[in-house]
């Protein structure tokens, strides 16, 4: 097999073959990770667990991101791509092996073990495709966000197809593509340096923030303005839905719509970037959405959802942006800066989740939708103060 050598090329070469690989990897690991949602039932029912015990399980998944920043740093320092390397295996393993689990206590660790492997997966991972974007960062990155974005909707497949094959206690063998792909990497990518040298360098998670803070503080801004409508619909769209129309198989069609329309945001959304400037695509998105956001709360029938695609695509659009714009602002501390944001994305998440459910319960979530979209508008004065693409 080819090793893909970044080194040996021009900085400026984008080298399709290693960043549509590596996108590859990313659908694989995160389909591994999306195996939890629609296995719960099941799990609920085989170990007697309360609805508390099983809302728990999927914070323990996510418990590592709060490591995100010093994995970032380790990164920057040693050059870690056998993290990337071993991460699909490591995320693979226990989410295959979680209809075997006897107890809760060990349902709990296999969890945990796997949400290890997503965390040393996507925090180098962004930079290793920065290295091989060349100076088409956005492009490489709307790239690699798509395949986890697919992975959200092929992993309860997935995992429902493999439990109706093989029952809950026997589809562990699905593990074997986690594996491959590991395997894949180790040929592929073992020779690719994370940082521009190649050598090892002194970093620290305070060195990180204080080389992309001037970044990384607009962005925090426009996570928390944009988050609101993340939630709104990533979350409770399906019951917003169904308490709308009586309707649940609108619901899920609703939420299809929703997330297809985010894959093609992220699949173009980089790209574009690339030629047209980071802050122009961000302030576009973040006037568009809940504008359109805005269209779909008070049309009905097919307009609505027309707008509720055009939100989709928007609003999903800006992480392959962000991305690019921390991996150019960052350049000696590139993984401790991604590590930096995705921790704080992490927070940013699970605080507005609870936020915005609690709004939902005071005042209705029609109320609540028409609130995300006022504070989506506050996110865009704070896109001017993002440097510019040097």
């Amino acid at each position: 097999m080819k090793t893909i050598q970044s080194n040996k090329q021009s900085p400026s070469t984008f080298q399709i073959g290693g960043v549509i690989g590596l996108s590859l990897c990313h659908l694989i690991n995160d389909v591994y990770s999306s195996f939890l949602s629609p296995l719960l039932p099941l799990l609920i029912e085989k170990l007697s667990m309360s609805l508390t015990q099983a809302g728990f399980l999927s914070t323990v998944m996510q418990l590592p991101s709060l490591f995100n920043p010093y994995i970032g740093a380790l990164s920057d320092r040693i050059s870690v791509r056998y993290f990337i390397i071993a991460a699909p295996a490591l995320t693979a393993i226990p989410m295959s092996l979680i209809g075997l689990a006897p107890s809760y206590g060990v349902l709990v660790i296999l969890l945990f073990t796997a949400g290890i492997g997503v965390s040393i997966f996507h925090v180098p991972a962004p930079v290793m495709i920065s290295r091989l974007s060349g100076s088409r960062v956005g492009k490489g990155m709307s790239l690699y966000m798509t395949g986890g974005e697919l992975a959200r909707a092929l992993g309860p497949l997935t995992a429902i197809g493999a439990v109706s094959l093989f029952g809950l206690e026997g589809s562990y063998p699905v593990m074997i593509f986690g594996i491959m792909a590991s395997l894949w990497l180790f040929f592929g990518f073992r020779d690719v340096p994370l940082n521009e040298t190649g050598k090892k360098k002194k970093t620290s998670i305070g060195n990180a923030w204080h080389e992309s803070r001037h970044v990384l503080l607009p962005l925090i801004a426009i996570l928390f303005s944009r988050g609101f409508m993340h939630a709104s619909l990533g979350t409770f769209l399906p019951t917003f839905i169904k308490n709308e129309t009586g309707n649940l198989w609108l619901a899920g069609i609703a939420l299809t719509l929703f997330q297809t329309a985010g894959v093609a945001g992220v699949f173009t959304s980089g790209s574009v970037s690339d030629y047209l400037g980071r802050r122009r695509i961000l302030f576009l998105s973040l006037l568009i959405a809940p504008v359109s956001l805005l269209f779909f709360i008070r049309l009905d029938g097919w307009p609505r959802f027309m707008a509720l695609l055009l939100t989709g695509f928007t609003l999903l659009s800006t992480t392959p942006v962000m991305l690019a714009m921390v991996q150019e602002n960052a350049r000696e501390n590139p993984a401790g800066a991604n590590g930096l944001f995705m921790m704080i994305s992490f927070v940013a998440r699970s605080a507005i989740v609870v936020l915005v459910g609690f709004c939902g319960d005071m005042m209705g979530l029609r109320s609540t939708y028409l609130m995300s979209c006022m504070l989506g508008f506050l996110g865009i004065p704070f896109i001017f103060m993002l440097p510019r693409k040097k």
